[in-house]
């Protein structure tokens, strides 16, 4: 096992080696707990109570003793939430995507993917054995010409997309992939991780900031680890689509399934959200505010309205030293690099939480006034 060595190695030189960080004792910018859930004093309450009622795991997959009234009941609380007829439940969002998308397609199948899709979605996809097609990112008149060359000649057709991708934070068109989906009879995929709890007035997601409403035809798929503070994911859709992934989804039938005590949580924090929808403007609100402030330092950061804000600084080795510096200073914000985003695209993703105290942000402001050595000459001279 020499090669492990040489390999690391490797990685070390190109600033793409990656090691893990205690997040204890360091303020927090790069988690997805927008909407501050993840340590609200009711959704922690909550899973206490189920904690205690249930004990620490579930003890087996939903399909032999591991399906409670918890797992019911968040069921129906996020059905109703995303305003389809049924919901079920996954361990994660890899494992939602991983299951969900090859049950839907296979060989004789079309599966048409963009091309900025989470890792999630790609491993899915290659995993599906469908034939793959990848049309260019947020490109619809692209993914219209495949279809119109390659629709015909299969069975099935499914196209996946991400509603707001995860690491610049743009988001794709739902009302355009929803009126492809019905013109070529394709069933249409959306990954709505960073979406829910973040888009719309209510935070429904990219139906509700479309103003268009859930078809038979369409598959809803979200986590629950990012606005809802918890852990898990679900994906929604019609009756039948629910007891078709129970029967045929691998990793929902193979995989022990979420705590109790977890699916209590997140219930909770949807049931706050109803209440408090206050807390999607807020967030709207500390985005732009923050976007205006890092853009008046110099920095490059793409914005489109969601709280993933990515410092663009292009070379690995910038992003690398930048973050260090950051860790100097008591401060978490990674750096991303090859292979989640492009080779010469490394970035520093900071995420907007409602729970960030004025002071913090001052904090990291003023520590990155320091500003690193110019990077693409097309930019501003002030990086």
């Amino acid at each position: 096992m020499h090669w492990l060595e040489e390999e690391l190695e490797g990685l070390k030189g190109q600033n793409l080696y990656r090691r893990r960080l205690l997040r204890e004792g360091l303020i927090d910018f790069c988690s997805n707990d927008y909407l501050a859930f993840k340590d609200h004093p009711q959704v922690v309450e909550e899973a206490i109570r189920a904690l205690r009622e249930y004990g620490l795991g579930s003890g087996a997959s939903q399909l032999v003793s591991g399906y409670t009234k918890e797992h019911k009941k968040l069921e129906e609380k996020l059905a109703q939430f995303k305003g389809t007829p049924c919901c079920v439940l996954f361990g994660s969002g890899y494992l939602a995507n991983l299951g969900t998308i090859p049950a839907l397609v296979g060989e004789e199948d079309l599966l048409l993917s963009d091309q900025l899709n989470h890792a999630s979605i790609i491993d899915a996809c290659k995993l599906s054995k469908a034939n793959l097609l990848i049309f260019k990112h947020r490109d619809y008149e692209d993914l219209e010409e495949l279809l119109k060359e390659n629709r015909k000649r299969y069975r099935r057709c499914l196209i996946v997309s991400d509603t707001v991708f995860s690491m610049d934070g743009d988001i794709a068109d739902i009302r355009v992939l929803k009126r492809l989906s019905k013109e070529y009879d394709c069933m249409l995929y959306l990954d709505e991780a960073h979406a829910t709890g973040v888009l719309g007035d209510r935070g429904k997601g990219g139906l509700e900031a479309f103003n268009e409403s859930w078809e038979e035809f369409m598959v809803i798929m979200g986590t629950l680890s990012k606005a809802l503070g918890s852990y898990g994911a679900f994906v929604c859709g019609s009756e039948r689509l629910c007891e078709y992934l129970i029967n045929r989804s691998r990793s929902l039938i193979f995989s022990t399934s979420l705590p109790p005590s977890v699916c209590a949580g997140a219930r909770r924090a949807i049931e706050i959200l109803e209440k408090e929808p206050w807390r999607v403007e807020r967030l709207k609100n500390l985005a732009q505010k923050l976007h205006s402030s890092l853009t008046e330092l110099g920095f490059e950061v793409p914005f489109y309205g969601t709280p993933i804000l990515p410092l663009m600084v292009y070379e690995e080795e910038r992003a690398i030293n930048i973050r260090d510096r950051l860790l100097s200073k008591g401060l978490l914000l990674q750096a991303i690099r090859y292979p989640t985003v492009p080779k010469g695209k490394a970035r520093l993703r900071l995420t907007v939480s409602i729970k960030y105290k004025e002071e913090e942000i001052r904090l990291l402001l003023q520590s990155l006034k320091t500003p690193p050595t110019p990077q693409n000459p097309s930019l501003s001279p002030s990086l």
